[in-house]
């Protein structure tokens, strides 16, 4: 008797197990699921700042703390930039999707203005919401695409609304297909499709 107790009760023990195991599979699989499909929402500008981060061009050095109060004079920003140590500033840009088109026209206009240029822009993919880089030089090639003037001018017509800007930024900086590594030329692996 206290043998087919025992065993009764290993039973129920190990069927409690199992269902707790396949309880918390479902349950990681659940947060898996949601996190790699869910999308980052925009905070209100009140609540979380847009960060202005990157180089200006070394002939500025002296200006540099009246250049940082231009860079975030439309509010709502905070800015960390830089005096570029050497040569050129990078021509690159990266606008997160968070940024308004009125804060995100307004530091592209300061880059051109304050850092060698704006030809290349980095996918938004690649980049935090709420965030802008000037001249930055940490993302590499394959993250970005190169830009003409009449593109930029296209990013800085004052009659695009938000979402219009996000949309013509995405798709202006969609990288190539291809890039060239040791002189050839192979698949990118850094390229998405805009959303």
């Amino acid at each position: 008797m206290k043998i087919l107790n025992k065993n009764i009760f290993n039973l129920t023990l190990g069927g409690r197990l199992v269902k707790q195991v396949v309880c918390g599979l479902v349950i990681l699989n659940l947060f898996l699921c949601n996190s790699a499909g869910a999308k980052e929402k925009c905070q209100p500008l009140n609540k979380k700042r847009i960060k202005i981060e990157g180089y200006i061009s070394k002939k500025f050095r002296k200006k540099r703390k009246e250049i940082i109060k231009e860079f975030t004079e439309l509010g709502n920003s905070k800015a960390a930039l830089r005096v570029y140590p050497m040569g050129e500033t990078s021509k690159v840009i990266a606008i997160g999707k968070c940024v308004p088109v009125h804060v995100a026209q307004h530091v592209i206009k300061k880059a051109l203005e304050y850092s060698t240029g704006v030809e290349s822009l980095v996918q938004q993919q690649f980049v935090h919401g709420h965030w802008i880089g000037v001249g930055v030089t940490i993302f590499d090639e394959p993250s970005q695409q190169l830009v003409s003037r009449d593109q930029v001018k296209l990013m800085l017509n004052p009659d695009l609304s938000n979402e219009a800007f996000h949309q013509l930024y995405r798709k202006l900086s969609v990288p190539n297909q291809l890039t060239p590594f040791f002189g050839l030329q192979v698949p990118n692996v850094k390229t998405a499709q805009p959303e």
